[in-house]
């Protein structure tokens, strides 16, 4: 009996995931939580276990493609060595499906358009996908550019771009003599008629006509109007990180307060305890202790560490403290959370900080290791440069600390007697974005002034951070 697995609900808030690699193929038999495939979701890449024992008569997906959450993912046959599934159930082969000259046909029947030659398997593809796209936004909605003239808003804007030369009559047959629109025939035949002509250059064809720029365009696929390109999918990690980012900015009313810190005592500091980590095979970075400073700024303005509950009109004032690190990773920028900052030694978090680093590039990162956080810190310095910056809040907390690159820098220093001298020091940018419906910017202000106290006399860090 044939088994329909669904792709399931690997975490909260998980709604769909892409298919990275298949580990098992049609024919396979398979056992009761054998690792099926390897799915990235918006969180992770997570293993899927297969639910029963049996053979593998179908997959559904092709890797790199999305499925979402309650789809079919995989058909099992639970009994052991059962046939595939007989030929009516299964996908149709290449030979039996309708050739696509058949199908254009079909939809031209009554203007008997020539079919495409084989060569152009491509173009015709794309000519299909435009007059989908068309069918609902551009050819659905002609425009009369001149009497007895029909073009697409697409060919008006071409036309702004290109000059005058965009709106001269078509070498192929657009025009009626009606003033009403064309058949819906008539522009398709138009468009794979575009698609036949061989594209020779990127530029657009100055002879106008309906589809003509766009389905030449689409052919090529390497161009734009204005030269070479490439396409990256917007999906996965990716997207879900620029929908958090859309809601948090459009949510919250941000501000960036700047400052500078001298941390040249921590500077050494660090360089001599960093020796010691290491004889432990520990990586001493500053990070730790710009969390350990940024603790003792949230002690002292609660404020900080405090989320908006729009809803129950309240301020949620958190007195726990996990400190989410922004973590750049080939895959995207994931936030894992260290729970409970406050009550960890600067090395524990040095090793904390190293492991969730390396989970996050390794995708491995669960759900729990990303929540919960109360105040974010994103090292701006870590990637080799920069001082100032206007980081998004991590929604719905109320605050990130953008910590800049150490730098050194001419500081005038004057003594207690009034003499003046310059002197080089470590500077240290910070950056910090808050919610302004949630604090005004002198209190930000004297959070980011406490954070300095701790990180120019790392004495207070050591009695905090051991």
């Amino acid at each position: 009996m044939a088994y329909d697995f669904q792709f399931p609900d690997v975490g909260e808030g998980i709604h769909e995931g892409k298919i990275v690699k298949w580990l098992v193929k049609e024919g396979d038999d398979v056992k009761a939580d054998q690792t099926l495939a390897e799915v990235e979701t918006d969180k992770a890449v997570v293993e899927i276990p297969s639910p029963k024992a049996g053979k593998i008569t179908k997959l559904y997906h092709k890797e790199g493609e999305v499925m979402k959450v309650g789809e079919v993912m995989v058909s099992i046959d639970e009994a052991a060595g059962a046939q595939v599934s007989a030929p009516a159930q299964a996908a149709p082969t290449p030979a039996e499906q309708p050739k696509p000259e058949t199908q254009k046909e079909k939809t031209l029947a009554k203007d008997a358009v020539p079919p495409l030659p084989t060569q152009q398997t491509e173009a015709a593809k794309d000519a299909k996908t435009d007059a989908h796209e068309e069918s609902t936004g551009v050819v659905g909605s002609l425009e009369q550019t001149a009497p007895g003239v029909w073009a697409a808003p697409t060919q008006e804007m071409s036309g702004a771009v290109f000059g005058d030369a965009m709106t001269t009559t078509p070498t192929t047959q657009v025009a009626s003599a009606q003033p009403t629109p064309p058949p819906v025939q008539q522009v398709a035949q138009v468009q794979a008629t575009a698609t036949t002509t061989p594209q020779t250059t990127p530029a657009p064809a100055t002879t106008g006509g309906v589809g003509v720029v766009k389905a030449g365009l689409k052919a090529v696929k390497k161009y734009d109007l204005f030269g070479y390109i490439d396409r990256a999918k917007y999906d996965g990690i990716r997207k879900a990180i620029g929908d958090h980012m859309v809601k948090s900015k459009f949510t919250i009313p941000h501000v960036t307060h700047t400052d500078m810190a001298d941390v040249t005592k921590l500077f050494k500091l660090r360089e001599t305890e960093k020796v010691k980590a290491e004889k432990d095979g520990i990586k001493l970075t500053f990070l730790p202790f710009f969390i350990k400073a940024v603790i003792a700024g949230l002690k002292k303005h609660p404020y900080l560490n405090a989320s908006l509950n729009e809803q129950d009109g309240e301020i949620i004032l958190k007195k726990y403290f996990n400190i989410g690190l922004a973590v750049d990773t080939e895959h995207g920028l994931f936030v894992p959370v260290i729970k409970g900052a406050d009550k960890k030694s600067i090395l524990d978090m040095a090793k904390e900080i190293i492991d969730l680093a390396q989970k996050a590039r390794d995708k491995k990162l669960n759900s729990m290791d990303m929540k919960g956080g109360t105040f974010t810190i994103t090292n701006i310095g870590s990637a080799g440069g920069g001082w100032f910056a206007t980081p998004v809040i991590n929604y719905p907390e109320a605050a990130i600390l953008g910590t800049g690159m150490i730098q050194d820098m001419p500081v005038a220093q004057i003594s207690k007697t009034g003499t003046a001298k310059v002197v080089v020091r470590k500077m240290l940018p910070l950056s910090l974005s808050f919610d302004h419906r949630i604090l005004d910017g002198a209190e930000a202000a004297r959070f980011v002034m406490t954070v300095k106290e701790h990180l120019e006399d790392p004495g207070l860090l050591l009695v905090e951070g051991q």
